[in-house]
């Protein structure tokens, strides 16, 4: 079925339950940014695959809210279809329960009084269903439900559950234990005046248990639920994915295991007082299977902690063995990316004979990585933007998109491996020949952008809102901007993105610490012109410490030399020039053990010094 005929089987089943409208959100029970292709509800009703974005459809209408990394692909996919764009934070664009409430008014019916609107409560975070109830009640009072999945009658081939094994995740590489983890989790959750918790995000029950999985595209993780009490610990997943090795390593760390869909089941024995539920991470069916425990007489009281789960911050600070991987991963990266740039600096001079193509250089680039030692596949699908695709910022080349490149204009390139020691995440804008005025002016404002965040020294538990601005200051002045975050965590041969600290505009109160990764990337793109965007991975270490307090600052993971041609010079300030020139320095003396000679000569060019 195309999106139309699919459209047209919701509303027949719509108009069978009196539904005025229905939701579909991204995310799946466990609120992932990137979900199985199970849970690709949104996708698959709207044909949008952008990870963040919310389709609406109603009788007669359907609009799509995403944010701006998405605009331009969001339109391109979204033709032929009846969905209307809808763009997160421009102004003028409505609510999604502003849209429905002038939506349901102008299309009802007179002999319809239909005003409820659904939503899988299963794949929303309480406080997402919660927000939307209070929001949609204003609308002339529409109501929401929340049980009711139209996909289960009408996605006819829907892609089952994922049964992929799960693998142990070696303790040279975790750097604690198991059982350690539970017992700071613990610990954390008294703090909190909490029993128990229940762990819904996958990222980081994988990280408490030391496991690893393949059910999410690029992201090592695995479909399940982890529910702690004081004495007890169980992990609810499909039992067909655990090996033998694995059941013995649970066994051993004294954690039980019970089926996947027993979940609730397990919450409503949960016997303890106290049971914390982060409501932006459990869904809002879970939190309501708790929530009514005491209406039902066979059940004893629980009552809620509504907090933030203390494993997000507690992952996002690596010990030394994590640390020590993410600084094995970025060598072995490095070497690849060396390797990737010097071929295509010299494939650009023989293009006459030897064409290559944006999904070219993503087949060579992931085929380099992975000659790469513990090389296990990309953290994400490569953005490989020439030309006008560079300003589409999350640009994926497909068959029916992809171009070759020319000798002339940028190539934006952002990329990224999972290794088994350490994951990463890099963006580089490399010219490919003759570049205008314009293009060398942004590429230069991107870059003092990304520098001054390297040279950022700041005060411990400072938000990444604090910083944010040092990545804009430049490009504002010339009335330029992005709309995107400046930067993001990375997790350990986890999810590429990890939160919740971050760089951005938006307040964010999550402090910055010693031993978080977080990266830098700035970029400004201009419709139907081009992209520039630079990225490294950082490491947030001490700094200094005085009578007002200690003090952090940025190391520089990523090893990748950044491309000296479109720069100019006259527009870097000294201190600018001072950190490229000894970031370039690193990048060589780290790499070049490592290379062959010719390699070697290239990225001595490539690291040579800038000057004034």
């Amino acid at each position: 079925m195309n999106i139309n005929q699919r459209l047209a089987s919701l509303r027949e089943v719509m108009r069978r339950e009196h539904l005025a409208a229905y939701i579909f959100p991204s995310t799946d029970p466990h609120q992932s940014e990137y979900v199985a292709d199970h849970w690709k509800g949104r996708e698959w009703i709207s044909g949008f695959n952008g990870s963040a974005g919310t389709a609406v459809v109603t009788l007669t209408s359907a609009a799509l809210w995403t944010d701006s990394r998405y605009f331009l692909a969001a339109e391109e996919q979204l033709k032929g279809t009846e969905y209307q764009l809808m763009k997160l934070k421009i102004e003028g664009t409505p609510t999604i329960a502003e849209w429905l409430g002038k939506e349901i008014m102008q299309s009802r019916h007179p002999y319809e009084d239909w005003s409820e609107v659904a939503i899988d409560g299963r794949c929303s975070s309480a406080n997402a269903v919660k927000e939307l109830i209070a929001d949609l009640r204003k609308q002339n009072g529409i109501t929401l439900r929340t049980n009711f999945d139209p996909l289960k009658l009408i996605w006819k081939g829907r892609p089952v559950i994922p049964e992929n094994p799960v693998e142990i995740y070696p303790m040279e590489y975790a750097g604690e234990s198991c059982r350690d983890k539970i017992g700071r989790i613990r610990q954390a959750l008294r703090e909190k005046h909490a029993d128990g918790m229940l762990m819904a995000a996958l990222d980081d029950i994988a990280w408490t248990l030391n496991l690893r999985g393949s059910d999410v595209h690029c992201n090592p993780v695995f479909v399940s639920y982890l529910l702690i009490s004081p004495k007890s610990v169980t992990l609810y997943i499909n039992k067909v994915k655990l090996t033998p090795e694995v059941l013995a390593c649970l066994k051993a760390e004294d954690i039980k295991v019970e089926d996947y869909e027993q979940v609730e089941n397990g919450l409503k024995a949960y016997f303890e007082y106290n049971i914390l539920l982060d409501p932006d991470e459990v869904n809002y069916r879970l939190y309501e299977v708790v929530r009514n425990k005491g209406k039902q007489n066979s059940c004893p009281q629980t009552k809620i902690v509504e907090e933030e789960s203390p494993v997000k911050r507690m992952k996002t600070v690596k010990n030394e063995r994590e640390i020590a991987g993410f600084r094995s991963a970025m060598l072995k990266d490095g070497i690849a990316m060396v390797k990737f740039l010097r071929f295509l600096d010299l494939r650009i001079k023989n293009l006459e004979n030897e064409p290559l193509t944006e999904i070219g250089v993503d087949e060579m680039l992931t085929a380099l990585r992975a000659e790469q030692p513990l090389f296990r596949g990309i953290s994400f699908d490569t953005i490989a933007g020439y030309g006008e695709h560079g300003a589409v910022v999350h640009y994926e080349p497909t068959p029916e998109t992809d171009i070759p490149l020319k000798p002339e204009g940028l190539l934006l390139l952002d990329s990224g491996a999972q290794y088994l020691d350490g994951t990463t995440d890099i963006t580089r804008t490399i010219a490919l020949g003759p570049l205008t005025e314009e293009m060398k002016k942004v590429y230069t404002l991107v870059l003092k952008g990304h520098i001054q965040i390297e040279l950022c020294k700041f005060p411990s538990g400072a938000s990444g809102t604090q910083i944010d601005i040092l990545a804009r200051q430049a490009m504002w002045r010339e009335g330029l901007n992005y709309l995107h975050g400046t930067g993001h965590g990375v997790g350990t041969y986890l999810n590429v993105h990890e939160g919740p600290h971050q760089f951005r505009m938006e307040w964010k109160p999550a402090p910055l610490v010693a031993g978080m990764t977080i990266t830098d990337e700035p970029g400004i793109y201009l419709a139907g012109k081009f992209g520039a965007r630079i990225e490294n991975t950082l490491l947030i270490v001490p700094y200094k410490e005085t009578e007002f307090g200690k003090f952090l600052q940025f190391e520089s993971l990523t090893l990748c030399p950044i491309d000296k041609t479109p720069i100019l010079v006259d527009m870097l300030l000294p201190e600018e020039i001072g950190w490229l020139n000894d970031y370039h320095k690193m990048v060589f003396d780290t790499l070049s053990p490592h290379l062959s000679d010719d390699e070697i000569a290239w990225l001595q060019e490539a690291c040579a010094p800038v000057y004034f």
